[in-house]
């Protein structure tokens, strides 16, 4: 365990992680994360897993489950291995992978895992401790103990990070000590061939989906160490070594429990499958010294769980409003640097939690959240991975294919758990998604992400397709380049080449400055930006340039031959009418050039209000298919297919050299 401490005497929430101790891998990510595992479904579910699958079903319950869980710790490693993860864990990685509104998306989810997880760890702690209820006290109440939980739970962990954390080594003394009192009692009593089948009868007439949506939880633990990554010394180092050793200490005990639960003689079947809550946990019957060792070990690892969830929920919280996604006052410190009011605004809703009832229906929903997260995970480690951005440069590698996978496994379960549950999760996340892509603030973040390498990416193999295909009549559409001294101050001209192509094609705006580069007076980054948020203003779509060029005839036959890409090459160029005849002759002459570069020519002339005006009528003035008939008839088309034209009729007119023809 190395521990490093930093001074500072300020309590922003930028500063406020730099204020407090920060933890190495043994305790800041193992401790928490292994405990969070071998938590209360370990000592309350496992018999009940086993009772109603059966061995054999079991195993394949705790593969498959781990299974995703390792491929989503691999995927969380090589993201931590290529940032400094910041606070908020999973939800600070996904946002500076995949940007702010997918991560906002899924760090609401994750928050509700972490609280949810709060309540499903008190009720718990409540179902262990039932038995000790006086009966001169009256009937018991299991809700009523588990929002006590909560509350000193929330307590201590709003007080100091460091002695939540420290309060765990004695609790991994007694849940080391509780597993080996299991082993012993199996082994020194009788055994039996273990129950192969599953009875569902017993306990869990839903089937296998439903027990694996209550046990799920058992093994999501694994991202309590995550979800401390502000306040460990070494992230980029102790995240992937204390996760990934985590998950394989969990498999590889979650492999052994169920044999030795299933070959004991000390109890049958439907004991295992039994929930009684009045009764003793059906581990004291089987351990050596029974209740001695099972009971510390269990309120050890259930409240050690509890504690784990209490940090890592309000953390994501502070995240979440340090990113300007949920009010600032959300991501205050204490002078040790707790979330204070994000620890207590989640002990507030994990206590409002308790009314879903029981631990079953509360594992049931951390177990959907946890899955969303996980989708997401796997998808932006797979995105960065495939992207291969020059920065990301993971310690720790992971094939794409193996994070896709994980997202695909993690969407599977979700389903075959319960298809409605998982459109309505997909649905609200996706429903989040606009919301937050939606807010001015999103366009303000100043990090960058994998989304520019994954367009970059699929554009590359588009056009790298689009290259070997030639456009033919069927599915040729102008792809517009625009010339304008000034497009701000023409912004019909422009609306009128975004009708031209209905938004389909592809507008240019050019406007070309006749100079030397070493001496214009203005910003060019500024000016294109000017020019970007005016077109924007009006709803009008197109890529904009500024060019500096010696020489104005030459400059736009260059800008011309030079223009676009691959296929997207402009094929037609369009002036607004030059205000004198030298402008006009100009614009002719370059007609003339860049007609051999096989380029189509508009000369668009509009009303005094320089706006193209909206009629009833196109008139198309036509001197037969040589002289570009053709090309008129399409434009007008074109054009009579936008909203302010759909009205529109298209009348071809001609002059005829005398009357009688």
């Amino acid at each position: 365990m190395s521990v490093a401490k930093t001074h500072s005497k300020t309590s922003s929430p930028s500063a406020g992680a730099d204020l407090h101790k920060k933890f190495g891998t043994f305790l800041g990510v193992y401790t928490p994360s292994v405990l969070t595992i071998l938590g209360v479904m370990m000592y309350l579910r496992f018999g009940w897993v086993v009772g109603n699958l059966g061995l054999i079903l079991t195993m394949v319950l705790v593969v498959l489950a781990s299974s995703i869980t390792f491929v989503t710790g691999l995927s969380a490693s090589a993201i931590a291995t290529n940032m400094r993860v910041g606070v908020g864990g999973e939800y600070y990685m996904v946002s500076r992978s995949l940007g702010l509104e997918l991560g906002g998306s899924i760090g609401i989810p994750l928050y509700l895992c972490r609280t949810l997880s709060l309540t499903l760890y008190a009720f718990g702690f409540a179902e262990s401790v039932v038995f000790l209820w006086p009966a001169q006290w009256g009937a018991v109440s299991v809700p009523a103990i588990a929002a006590a939980t909560i509350i000193l739970t929330t307590a201590v962990a709003g007080k100091s990070a460091e002695a939540s954390l420290k309060l765990q080594l004695p609790i991994m003394a007694a849940v080391g000590m509780s597993l080996v009192a299991l082993a012993a009692g199996v082994l020194l009593g009788d055994t039996k061939a273990p129950e192969m089948g599953a009875h569902y009868e017993r306990s869990a007439p839903e089937g296998f989906w439903y027990v694996f949506a209550v046990f799920f939880p058992a093994v999501t633990g694994f991202a309590v160490g995550i979800g401390m990554s502000g306040d460990l010394a070494d992230p980029k180092r102790s995240i992937p070594r204390g996760t990934i050793l985590a998950v394989v200490t969990g498999l590889a005990i979650y492999l052994l429990i169920p044999v030795l639960l299933g070959i004991t003689d000390k109890v049958s079947p439907e004991e295992l499958a039994s929930l009684d809550p009045d009764a003793p946990p059906v581990w004291t019957k089987i351990a050596l010294l029974g209740v001695w060792l099972i009971y510390p070990g269990m309120w050890g690892a259930i409240l050690s769980s509890a504690f784990g969830s209490a940090l890592g929920g309000p953390r994501v919280l502070q995240a979440l409003a340090s990113d300007g996604l949920l009010p600032k006052m959300l991501a205050r410190t204490s002078r040790t640097g707790q979330p204070t009011i994000a620890t207590w605004v989640t002990g507030a809703i994990a206590l409002a939690a308790v009314a879903l009832g029981d631990l079953n229906a509360v594992g049931r929903w951390v177990t959907v959240f946890f899955l969303t997260l996980y989708v997401t995970l796997n998808l932006a480690a797979a995105v960065e991975s495939l992207t291969a951005d020059p920065s990301y440069r993971p310690t720790i590698r992971v094939p794409w294919y193996v994070s896709f996978a994980g997202s695909a496994g993690a969407i599977a379960v979700m389903f075959l758990m319960s298809p409605l549950v998982c459109v309505i999760a997909v649905s609200a996340e996706v429903l989040l998604y606009i919301y937050l892509r939606r807010r001015r603030r999103i366009s303000e973040e100043t990090w960058g992400d994998a989304r520019a390498g994954m367009w970059i990416a699929v554009t590359r193999y588009a056009l790298l397709r689009l290259r070997n295909l030639s456009a033919k009549a069927r599915n040729w559409r102008p792809q517009i380049l625009l010339f304008s001294g000034d497009p701000t101050g023409h912004i019909g001209l422009c609306r009128m080449a975004a009708w031209l192509n209905q938004s389909r094609g592809i507008v240019t705006v050019r406007q070309v400055v006749e100079g030397h580069l070493a001496d214009i007076d203005f910003d060019i980054g500024a000016r294109r930006k000017e020019i970007d948020d005016a077109l924007a203003a009006q709803g009008i779509v197109s890529f904009n340039h500024v060019d500096v060029v010696p020489d104005l005839e030459g400059g736009l036959i260059d800008v011309a031959q030079a223009n676009g890409f691959a296929g997207l090459q402009s094929n037609t160029l369009m002036f607004g009418w030059p205000s004198s005849l030298d402008g006009l002759a100009r614009v002719l002459r370059v007609m003339r050039s860049v007609s051999r570069i096989q380029k189509n020519t508009l000369i668009a002339r509009l009303p005094a209000s320089g706006e193209p005006a909206e009629k009833q009528r196109i008139d198309v003035w036509w001197r037969g298919k040589q002289r570009n008939g053709d090309l008129m008839l399409l434009f007008a088309h074109l054009v009579s297919r936008n909203p302010q034209w759909l009205q529109s009729k298209i009348v071809v007119r001609t002059i005829v050299d005398s009357e009688p023809d």
